[in-house]
C-alpha cells in the first residue's frame, strides 16, 4: 500500500478551494417555493430557528417563517451553514481597486468589502449623507448636494443610499434633469460649457445634460473600459442604458432625452436581469403591513412603518409620495423617475393622477393594485385601509393656517402624552376647536400627503408629509381637514 502525504501548504490549499467551492454553491440563488406554490428567486443569508432572512436579486432582503416553505426548503434552511455567508472582500478588479475607483468618484463609496454586505449607516456615514427615513425593514440616507458637490466630476441634484435589513441594495444619482435645470443657466462655472454660455431654455437644458453624460462616461470608461448597451427597468420607467460592471456592482448610465440624466448602482445579478424585479409574494407584505399598525393606549391607530421620501427644495410631492406607498408595499421606486413619468411641463409641474395612469401597469404587474375616487373624507374609509394595513394619500391645501394648527396640536398631543398627561380633557378640547375653527383653501397651495392613523375619540386623522423625518406623523381633526379638502384620494393596494 502507498502512502500519500500531503504538504501542509498544499493541504491548506485544497482546504481552501473546497470552501471556496462550498461557498459559491451556497450563494447561489435557487428557488423558494412557499406553501401555495409561489416561487421567488432568492438566496439565503441568515436563519433563526423559525425564521430566514432571503435576499432577491435586486439586493431586497425579506424575513419569512420558515414553515411557509416548502418540504425541500426546509431541509435546505435546516442544513445550510451561515458560516458560508460571510462578507465578500473587495479585491482588485480589471486592474482597479476599490482606493483607485473612490479616487475617480471623488468620495470614499468603497471600503474593505462589497457595497452588498455593507451597513448601509456605515457606508452613509462615510460618505456624509444624511438619513432620510428608518423604518423595521428599510433604510434610506439622501443628500440634495450643494452645486460644487461633483460624482464621478458631474453634478448631481439628487444622490440616495438604500438599504434593507442592514445591508445596502442599491445607489441613484440623478444629475441634470428637467425639474432642476431646464430654463436655468446654473451658478457659478455651470454658465459655461467647455468655454461655451450655456443657453437658456430647452437648448441649454440639452446640453447640460450631454455634457453631464460624457463626462460620467468618459471617466468610467477610462477606468473600466467600454460599456454595454442594455435596456434596464420595468414598463413605464424603462430606459436603455450604459453599464460597467466591477467587483460585483452594475453602475447603469441612462440618458433619457429631454428628460434626466442618472445613475444607479445594482448588483450585478439584478442588472443582468435588466432590472426586473421579482414579484414579492403577498403574504409578505401583508404581514410587514398589518405588524406596523401601531395601536396606542390613548385610542391612535397609526401605521408606523411607512418610509420617509424627502422631496427636498422642489415640488416633487406627488412622486415622493407615490414612492414612499410603492416601497412600502414592495415596489422599488425612485421619485425622479416618478417625476419625469407624471410631469406635464418642463421645469416641474406633477399631475398624480397621470402618474399613477401611467404607471398603473407596472404596479398590476408586481401583483399590486391601485384605486382612486373623489369624496369627502370620511372616516369610515379611512378606517377600513388603515385597520388593513394600507396608507392612503389625500389631495389637500396645504395653507398656512391649516399647518399652523397641526403643528401646534401635534406637539400639544406629544408633550400629554409623553408626560402621561390628561388626554380626555385634551379630546374634548380638541373637539371644541374644530368647531370653530375656519380654513379657508388656497388653491395656490395643492399639495398631497399620506393619511397614515385616526383616534376615533378625538375625530382625528394622522397624515404625514414628503418633507423629511420631523415631519413624519402630524394630526388634524376630521372638521378642519374637510375645509381645505381637494377630496381626491389615492391608494396603492394589495
Amino acid at each position: 500500500m502507498t502512502t500519500l502525504r500531503l504538504s501542509s501548504s498544499l493541504l491548506a490549499l485544497c482546504c481552501s478551494l473546497s470552501l471556496l467551492a462550498s461557498r459559491l454553491v451556497a450563494e447561489e440563488f435557487r428557488t423558494f417555493t412557499n406553501s401555495a406554490g409561489k416561487t421567488l428567486q432568492a438566496k439565503l443569508v441568515k436563519k433563526t430557528d423559525s425564521d430566514a432572512t432571503i435576499r432577491l436579486e435586486n439586493g431586497q432582503e425579506f424575513t419569512i417563517p420558515v414553515n411557509t416553505l416548502s418540504p425541500d426548503d426546509q431541509a435546505y434552511i435546516r442544513d445550510w451553514n451561515p458560516a458560508m455567508a460571510d462578507a465578500t472582500a473587495l479585491g482588485e478588479d480589471k486592474g482597479v481597486t476599490a482606493e483607485k475607483f473612490n479616487e475617480i468618484i471623488g468620495h470614499p463609496l468603497f471600503a474593505e468589502i462589497s457595497l452588498w454586505d455593507s451597513d448601509p449607516a456605515k457606508v452613509a456615514e462615510r460618505l456624509q449623507w444624511p438619513r432620510e427615513s428608518e423604518t423595521s425593514y428599510a433604510e434610506s440616507y439622501r443628500l440634495y448636494p450643494p452645486s460644487e458637490f461633483l460624482f464621478l466630476g458631474a453634478r448631481p441634484y439628487s444622490a440616495a443610499l438604500y438599504g434593507e435589513d442592514e445591508k445596502v441594495t442599491g445607489i441613484s444619482l440623478v444629475f441634470a434633469n428637467k425639474g432642476d435645470s431646464f430654463g436655468a443657466r446654473g451658478a457659478g462655472e455651470e454658465h459655461f460649457i467647455k468655454g461655451k454660455p450655456v443657453p437658456g431654455g430647452i437648448e441649454g437644458f440639452r446640453m447640460i445634460m450631454e455634457n453631464d453624460a460624457e463626462i460620467i462616461t468618459t471617466a468610467l470608461t477610462e477606468l473600466l473600459g467600454e460599456g454595454d448597451s442594455q435596456r434596464f427597468g420595468d414598463g413605464e420607467t424603462r430606459t436603455r442604458a450604459m453599464r460597467w460592471d466591477w467587483n460585483g456592482h452594475a453602475f447603469l448610465l441612462s440618458h433619457v432625452e429631454d428628460e434626466y440624466v442618472g445613475l444607479t448602482i445594482q448588483t450585478t445579478e439584478f442588472a443582468d436581469k435588466r432590472g426586473r424585479t421579482s414579484r414579492i409574494p403577498e403574504s409578505i407584505i401583508r404581514e410587514r403591513a398589518r405588524n406596523g399598525i401601531e395601536r396606542r393606549p390613548n385610542g391612535d391607530v397609526v401605521l408606523s412603518n411607512l418610509p420617509m421620501v424627502d422631496q427636498g427644495p422642489k415640488g416633487y410631492c406627488a412622486p415622493a409620495t407615490v414612492e414612499r406607498c410603492m416601497r412600502y408595499l414592495g415596489i422599488p421606486a425612485d421619485m425622479y423617475l416618478l417625476a419625469m413619468v407624471g410631469e406635464t411641463q418642463l421645469g416641474g409641474g406633477t399631475s398624480t393622477s397621470l402618474l399613477l395612469q401611467n404607471i398603473g401597469q407596472d404596479i398590476k404587474r408586481k401583483g399590486r393594485k391601485f384605486d382612486s375616487w373623489r369624496d369627502e373624507l370620511s372616516m369610515r374609509t379611512l378606517r377600513r385601509y388603515i385597520d388593513d394595513g394600507i396608507p392612503v394619500m389625500w389631495g389637500m391645501f396645504s395653507t398656512e393656517e391649516f399647518n399652523d394648527i397641526a403643528n401646534e396640536r401635534t406637539k400639544e398631543r406629544k408633550e400629554i402624552l409623553a408626560n402621561e398627561g390628561d388626554f380626555a380633557a385634551f379630546a374634548a378640547k380638541v373637539r371644541q376647536e374644530s368647531e370653530s375653527n375656519t380654513l379657508p383653501p388656497d388653491q395656490t397651495r395643492s399639495h398631497i400627503v399620506i393619511i397614515i392613523g385616526y383616534n376615533e375619540e378625538t375625530n382625528e386623522i394622522a397624515f404625514s408629509d414628503s418633507w423629511g423625518e420631523r415631519f413624519t406623523e402630524r394630526w388634524i381633526t376630521i372638521p378642519e381637514a374637510h375645509q381645505i379638502s381637494q377630496d381626491y384620494f389615492y391608494v396603492i393596494d394589495l
